[in-house]
């Protein structure tokens, strides 16, 4: 084998990445299709923690395809994207925020059964996305790490909601369970912003 074909052949890291790329599109591609079908459903029956998630699967999609952008972009430079990616991942707790404070004014009760099963549906799209993301999670640093969390954290919100559905459904006929679900994902988000935070500093530290 000569020079020019060992130039030709993929490294293991390159082959990575390539597989990488075409994971992050799809992880986007499913996030983007359920955010409609989320949002809708969250407008039809007045859930804060439908509407929080959905708003959280609008996330996942603009940074899965960030990452598939930035991969082959220098240490430094997807550093300092990991960071400002910290950020983005508050933006759902913000809007989920804002809406638990004007549901305040307006305690209706959401349809618990629509609730329920929108979250499966949900909880289904997010454990394939963290199942394909899995394998990645410690590949290029802060950027893959910043998707898996969100796949993974988002997996236990739909989850939460699953149970705040069948909750108004059986035990307690009151909008405080889709309420105190969808202020626990803004905490979860906030948390995982935060650990995106530090390994995204720690990367950019560890660049000479």
């Amino acid at each position: 084998m000569d020079g020019a074909e060992l130039g030709e052949m993929e490294t293991p890291r390159q082959s990575t990445d390539v597989a990488l790329r075409g994971a992050v599109r799809i992880v986007a591609l499913l996030n983007l299709g359920y955010f409609g079908i989320e949002f809708a459903v969250a407008v039809a029956i007045g859930s804060v923690s439908l509407f929080a998630d959905s708003i959280d699967f609008l996330e996942d999609a603009s940074v899965n395809l960030l990452i598939a952008i930035a991969l082959n972009w220098p240490p430094c430079s997807r550093a300092r994207l990991g960071m400002a990616l910290s950020g983005i991942l508050l933006i759902p707790g913000i809007a989920a925020l804002w809406t638990a404070w004007t549901k305040l004014n307006d305690l209706s009760v959401p349809a618990p059964i629509p609730l329920s099963t929108t979250g499966l549906g949900a909880l289904a799209v997010n454990l394939t996305c963290a199942f394909i993301l899995a394998h990645y999670r410690h590949h290029r640093g802060s950027l893959t790490r910043a998707a898996f969390l969100s796949a993974r954290n988002d997996a236990l919100a739909n989850i939460a909601i699953i149970a705040a559905g069948l909750v108004t459904a059986l035990m307690w006929h009151s909008a405080w369970s889709d309420l105190i679900v969808g202020v626990g994902i803004v905490a979860m988000n906030a948390d995982a912003a935060r650990e995106v935070w530090i390994a995204a500093r720690e990367e950019h530290g560890a660049v000479p």
